[in-house]
């Protein structure tokens, strides 16, 4: 058996019901729904577990049990009595979303804030899941912390993933985000940004530029999404690549988009897949994620 775990914040997603004045609850997170995906496209003899911190309260409750029926494993799932989930509201015009937040709050910001309960997390793992919004919801002690429990992961033969993520709003300013970024980078086994985020916030003229300076950091393998474009990825012999990818039928709803093409992509090489045929997996996941409304779509992958 394998064994994947994914580190980062689930908060409650609130949309809008078909009933006016009514909303939908639900739970989502860019690295929870990878998992999600990944439980949803692996067989049995994969364990997925979440690894973040909740509250004791119900709506906490209701998440963990959640978790636990999609499969997601929660023993390293910490459970502070002063804190809560955080909360976000979704808004949707021509399948872009926006977010408003209450996530202040969050217990999930105190995830890495004991380091003897990140090494269990992380023990007999074969790959660690992480992104830049798992790192930016915590304190500078805690990143370190972090990054040095994935260190000491990535020295044991560990597998670490790392999806940028680049979300601005969430850090005190972007040279603090890219430090950081950088740092997470350069213990990362495999990196999978998005081209639109790094042209925005590093200044890459092309996704091979974001390549190069991710590998310049220490990364060993870069696949570099594009939207609807074609998909930038270093191949076994070190040189550069592009492959198209089709485009989706329709666009109804683009959030996680990326989070699922991740889960695909991963779930296709652990299954044996070369580089091209895990983009072209991660793609189709993708497309019919974004094809249906909100985060978790089970029709996506037959579930």
């Amino acid at each position: 058996m394998g064994r994947i775990v994914s580190i980062g914040e689930c908060m409650g997603e609130l949309s809008e019901a078909e009933m006016p004045a009514l909303l939908n609850m639900g739970f989502a997170g860019d690295t929870l729904n990878t998992a999600f995906y990944l439980r949803h496209s692996l067989g049995s003899d994969w364990q997925i577990d979440y690894l973040t911190a909740v509250g004791t309260d119900g709506l906490s409750d209701r998440m963990v049990d959640f978790f636990r029926a999609e499969g997601i494993g929660t023993d390293h799932i910490r459970r502070l009595s002063d804190k809560t989930i955080g909360l976000y509201y979704i808004t949707l015009k021509d399948g872009e979303r926006s977010f408003t937040y209450w996530r202040s709050d969050s217990a999930a910001k105190r995830l890495a804030s004991d380091p003897e309960a990140l090494g269990r997390a992380l023990k007999n793992a074969d790959i660690a899941y992480w992104s830049g919004i798992t790192l930016a919801i915590l304190s500078n002690q805690d990143r370190l912390a972090l990054i040095e429990a994935l260190s000491h992961f990535a020295g044991r033969g560990g597998t670490v993933v790392f999806d940028p993520n680049l979300r601005p709003r969430l850090w005190d300013n972007t040279e603090v985000m890219r430090g950081w970024i950088h740092r997470a980078a350069a213990i990362s086994d495999l990196c999978l940004p998005s081209f639109e985020d790094e042209a925005t916030w590093f200044g890459d003229t092309d996704p091979q530029a974001t390549i190069r300076r991710y590998l310049a950091e220490g990364v060993r393998r870069v696949v570099v999404k594009n939207g609807a474009g074609a998909v930038t990825f270093t191949c076994e012999d070190g040189s550069i690549a592009t492959l198209a990818v089709p485009s989706a039928e329709r666009v109804v709803d683009t959030t996680a988009a990326g989070d699922s093409f991740n889960a695909g992509f991963l779930a296709a090489e652990i299954n044996g897949a070369t580089t091209r045929e895990a983009i072209a997996s991660g793609a189709s996941l993708a497309t019919k994620v974004i094809g249906a409304r909100g985060a978790l779509v089970r029709e996506a992958t037959g579930a």
